[in-house]
Order: C-alpha cells, then structure tokens, then sequence
C-alpha cells in the first residue's frame, strides 16, 4: 500500500483525488494538507482531518502529491528533500526561479512535474511533438486552451508544454517564435510561428488542440477532459511509480514507458 500525502487536498483538484484514492487499487491518503493559516485546519476531510503540518505529514507517507499553489509548492520540495521523500507536482503557473530549483532538488529526490497529468494529454503531447517532426516549418501552428473561468494562468501550463514540444521537435526556441494572442487584436503570424490562443469561461474542465495549417492541408489534434478524474488517475498513478525510483526529473511520459524527449 502507498501512502499519499495530498498538499492543496481542499481544492477543486484535491478533492477530486481524494474522491477519486477510495477506488484506486493501492494507495491511500495518509495526510490531507492546507495552508497553515486555512480556517479548514483541524476540519473533518472525509476519514481524515485537514492538517497544515506537512514534516508530520511526510514522516508518515511515502509520496508527496502537490495539487496547490506555486507559493507553497517552494516550500513543500524543500520538506521532501529533508524527508528524503519523492514528490509529484501537479501545479502550474511556476516561474523560471521555481522550475530552476525544483530541477536542482532533483539531484537529490525524485520529481515529476507535469502540468496535465491526464493520460491522454501526455499522448496529445507525444502526438504534437510527431507532428511538428514530420511537418515543415511552413505549417502554422496555433495552441487553443479552453479552462474555466477560476484559471489564473493563459496560457494553461498545458499548452505552453505543447509548445515547447512543437519547438523542441523544430529545434528551435519556443521564446522566440511564440506569438501570444490577446482577444480583440490582429495578431501576426509567420510560416515559422506558435501561436496561442486562451479562452476562460464557465466551468470548462479543459481543452486542449494543437493544429498544423498548411498551404493545402489542416492538422488537428484535440484532447477534451470530461472531468478531473482524469487528473486524479494520472496524479495517483505518478504517485504509485515514483515511489522507490532513483532521484532525477521525471514526466508522465516517463510513467506511460514513452521513448521521448524532455521539454
């Protein structure tokens, strides 16, 4: 049995994992994690008690599931590399300072990172990635996101990893031919370019599509989650593989068996 410490466990995500554990084959949640200053410490999460004390927390699980803020997630792989525990990151919005020291405490745990954890998100990743190796840069490439209206971050942490597997593939910079497109303006677009688009509305869970125009043909890949149990499953499936790996920066790619290219 793999025990679970789940941090974020009182958002739309943590929830849904918590909901989701009950059913998976395996595991457990030994700890449901919340700020320490959220009115929910000491609350009733189920069979468990919302806590904010996360070296408790680590000392009793195997893995650390971060499904919370950027904010709290410097501090969480800080207490897993003194708990000399792994820890799967499912957050996004993450700055170059965070990503940079997330990618040094890899030297010393194990990490993924992955800003969609869906299983069919990694192989629209996988796909996208096929397609701009195969495909001429005189293909326009234009990334949709579609996420409900609460998402902070446009683009999704999902799109700009398809970018940077567009650009990977190219081998080019995705900085450099990224083109971000704001709603009411013209935007430019080159042969060579990436294009995003953003759309916030409702209570849209998530949609990706990736498409490839050309002079003569159109491309489309889309992946559409129905709800985040899908989230959930590939978050608690990490959680399962990566206990027990050596330290090193992984991806779901890495817990499908998937011969790829890190982005």
């Amino acid at each position: 049995m793999i025990s679970i410490a789940l941090l974020g466990a009182a958002g739309r995500m943590g929830r849904t994992l918590m909901e989701t554990a009950h059913d998976f084959p395996g595991i457990g949640i030994s700890a449901a994690l919340v700020s320490f200053d959220s009115p929910l410490v000491g609350k009733n999460a189920g069979s468990l008690a919302y806590t904010a004390d996360l070296e408790k927390a680590l000392a009793n699980s195997d893995v650390l599931v971060d499904f919370s803020t950027p904010e709290s997630t410097s501090k969480a792989i800080d207490a897993c590399v003194m708990a000399r525990k792994p820890i799967v990151i499912g957050v996004t919005g993450l700055d170059i300072t965070l990503k940079q020291k997330i990618t040094s405490v890899a030297q010393s745990i194990p990490v993924l990172v992955a800003p969609n954890m869906s299983l069919g998100a990694v192989l629209l990743m996988q796909f996208a990635r096929t397609a701009a190796t195969a495909l001429g840069e005189e293909f326009v490439v234009e990334i949709e996101d579609r996420h409900h209206r609460h998402k902070k971050d446009a683009p999704s942490g999902t799109a700009l990893a398809l970018g940077g597997a567009v650009a990977a593939a190219r081998g080019v910079e995705l900085n450099e031919h990224a083109i971000f497109e704001v709603p009411g303006q013209a935007s430019t677009t080159k042969p060579d370019s990436i294009r995003f688009s953003s759309i916030r509305q409702g209570e849209i869970i998530g949609d990706h599509t990736v498409m490839f125009t050309g002079s003569a043909e159109h491309l489309q890949l889309t992946h559409h989650a129905h709800s985040r149990t899908a989230f959930a499953r590939g978050a608690l499936t990490a959680a399962c593989w990566i206990v027990g790996k050596q330290p090193g920066m992984y991806a779901m790619a890495d817990v499908l068996g998937l011969q790829t290219q890190q982005t």
